[in-house]
């Protein structure tokens, strides 16, 4: 299978980038195809700018936008990762988001409605935050990022989520724990092989 990883986070010594080798490692043990898009080493912008829409009304993508969407349409199921910050996924992934899954690639609007043109992929979702798990779950946090995250934006492009797994306490975990979470990364990856 043909996996892209969409990571984000600025700091290579994080949690996240060990969960992001992690997965990655597994799933190249397995077999599969394995492509990082890595947007803080990468400089990605994620400011969706006048000259964007400029370019879709001319009947082009910018340049930046469309190696993302290349390797979007390379994939079989993708797998964006990253932490939680003040109830959301950071700004430069909400950037990608904005960009990389515009009007004629990834949903368009009939007479009927939207109608999603991403089909015959996959997303998983892997964050990380601050708080306790039971806290943004009695909160209605987590209800509310499936909600926009899950429902508003991966489904609505036309897209099948595959699952949604959080780690929480993530700044206050202790080694062992840490090592637990990694090893269900590693059981998540597996289990995308056993398909």
């Amino acid at each position: 299978m043909k996996h892209l990883i969409i990571y984000t986070h600025p700091n290579p010594a994080s949690f996240n980038h060990a969960i992001k080798e992690t997965l990655a490692r597994v799933l190249k043990e397995k077999g599969h195809e394995v492509r990082v898009r890595d947007l803080y080493a990468l400089g990605f912008d994620p400011v969706l700018k006048a000259s964007d829409f400029e370019t879709f009304l001319a009947g082009k993508v910018p340049v930046d936008i469309a190696v993302e969407q290349e390797h979007i349409r390379w994939a079989e199921q993708l797998t964006f990762l990253y932490p939680i910050w003040w109830g959301r996924m950071p700004s430069i992934a909400g950037g990608y988001i904005d960009r990389v899954l515009s009007k004629g690639f990834a949903y368009d609007y009939t007479v009927t409605g939207p109608v999603g043109l991403i089909k015959n992929k996959k997303v998983f979702i892997i964050n990380t935050m601050g708080a306790p798990l039971a806290f943004a779950e009695s909160s209605g946090g987590i209800k509310s990022m499936e909600q926009i995250i899950d429902t508003e934006t991966f489904r609505f492009c036309g897209m099948e989520m595959a699952g949604h797994k959080y780690f929480g306490s993530v700044p206050t975990l202790t080694a062992d724990e840490r090592k637990k979470m990694l090893d269900e990364v590693e059981a998540i990856a597996a289990a995308w092989s056993a398909r």
